[in-house]
This record gives C-alpha cells, structure tokens and sequence, in this order.
C-alpha cells in the first residue's frame, strides 16, 4: 500500500478539498434534485451546479429553486419534491451519527432502541432516500464514534441490509461516496464493504484507521483528493461561501 506523491495546494484548506469531494459526489448526475445536508455539502454542491454539473436542480431547502448564489431560480412544491425523491431524480448527502461498513446510517438513537442513552433526530425521511435515490454522507468529525463496526438502529439502508431485504430493496439502492475531514470513501469492493477512496493531504492512512471503528478495505495505492481548480476556488471564495463559514465546519 501506498500513497500517491501529490501535495496539497499552497493556500487551500482542509475545508476546501472536503467541498471539491462533496460536489464531485454530483458529476455526471445530470438533470436531478441534489438535496446536500450540511454546510460543506450545500456549498460543494453549488460549486457542482456552478462548474461540471449545470443540469443540477438546487433548493433552498423549503419551497424554492435556486442558483449556485441562493438566488431564486422557480417553485418547488412539496408534491414535486416528493415526486422526485420516490421517483429516483435525487441526491441526496445526509449526514450520520453512526455509519457500519456496509453503510448502514444511523441518525435515531445511540444504544439499546427501548432505553437508549442519547436520543437523536430519528430516522426521518431515511429509509426512502436510500431504497429509492442514490445517497452519500458527510461526517464532519471522523472518529471510532461515527464510524462503527453495526450501527445500533438503521435508518439509512446499507449494503448487507439492502441485499437481506431483496430484489426490491437492491434495484434503486446506491450509496456513491462517504465524506469525512480525513478523506473520502466507496463501497467498490466485491462485497461492498467501505473502501477508502482518498486521502485529504495532509492526512495519513495511518490517521484514518485509527478514527475508524472497523477494518477499512484500502487499495495498493491510495490516491489523495483532487486538487481545486483557480476557478473553483475563485467560485468558493467570492460566489458561494464569500463569509469563508466552510471552515468554521472543518478546520484545516
């Protein structure tokens, strides 16, 4: 194992490679809802909109469409969101409080479901999203607490559970890419166990298995997150997130 020679950018920060991996999550996806959970995620997905996937549809999070900049681009009622989302035309980036190696998510409750010692936001909307859309996460604090060997309550779906429940739970299931403020992770493995993907520089495999719950899948040579193009970072920094909150989130 190894890991590719590449050094991180003079100037760029943690936060910044955690946007470019966030809005990468959406290359290619063309003309869907992406629906990011978080800070980094609504800005990478923004910076997606604004650069390699113009075909994004972006919302405010309530009742309007909007540009990379927030400004109101159209409605978006509740049914047609909802429309959207069981049909399979969203991508959406939850965020988790617990995530397995098969990805199975947990936002409800820590410890035993009928006295659990801290109480959560609950499944939510959860089990559809990840049965009927593609859905990544964003953990901003990689540590052994997130990322643990079995989730104690499965609100989103993982691989393992998906393939138990069968040929209905698998036909629209796919979790592209985790997300953390150490690198970024897959399931491209032959039983979809969590891979890591990439390092961000600065980080080491090392530093990443040992915030990490669970045995990690790694290949022969570890690449590190890409770099920000000028003008993806000129985009960051003087459009999306000029107030620069993205680091708050992540510090470098």
């Amino acid at each position: 194992m190894s890991v590719s020679t590449s050094t991180a950018l003079s100037g760029v920060t943690r936060a910044e490679y955690c946007v470019i991996a966030c809005a990468e999550a959406w290359r290619d996806n063309g003309e869907v809802l992406a629906s990011p959970m978080g800070l980094i995620p609504s800005v990478g997905a923004r910076l997606a909109r604004h650069t390699f996937s113009p075909d994004l549809l972006l919302t405010d999070g309530e009742a309007m469409l909007v540009g990379p900049d927030g400004t109101p681009e159209g409605w978006l009622p509740y049914r047609q969101h909802l429309a959207l989302v069981t049909g399979g035309r969203r991508h959406v980036m939850m965020g988790a409080s617990q995530i397995d190696r098969f990805g199975n998510q947990n936002i409800s409750c820590v410890g035993d479901w009928e006295r659990p010692t801290r109480q959560l936001l609950g499944v939510r909307g959860a089990p559809v999203n990840t049965l009927n859309n593609p859905v990544s996460y964003w953990v901003p604090k990689h540590s052994k607490r997130v990322f643990v060997e079995r989730v104690d309550m499965i609100g989103g779906v993982g691989y393992d559970s998906a393939a138990a429940a069968g040929p209905t739970a698998t036909r629209f299931h796919r979790i592209p890419r985790v997300v953390s403020n150490l690198g970024v992770f897959d399931f491209a493995t032959p039983d979809h166990s969590m891979r890591l993907a990439s390092l961000h520089p600065g980080v080491t495999v090392e530093e990443v298995f040992a915030a990490t719950g669970f045995e990690l899948a790694v290949a022969d040579e570890v690449p590190y997150t890409r770099d920000p193009s000028a003008a993806e970072l000129a985009s960051i920094r003087e459009v999306i997130d000029p107030r620069g909150l993205r680091d708050r989130e992540v510090r470098g």
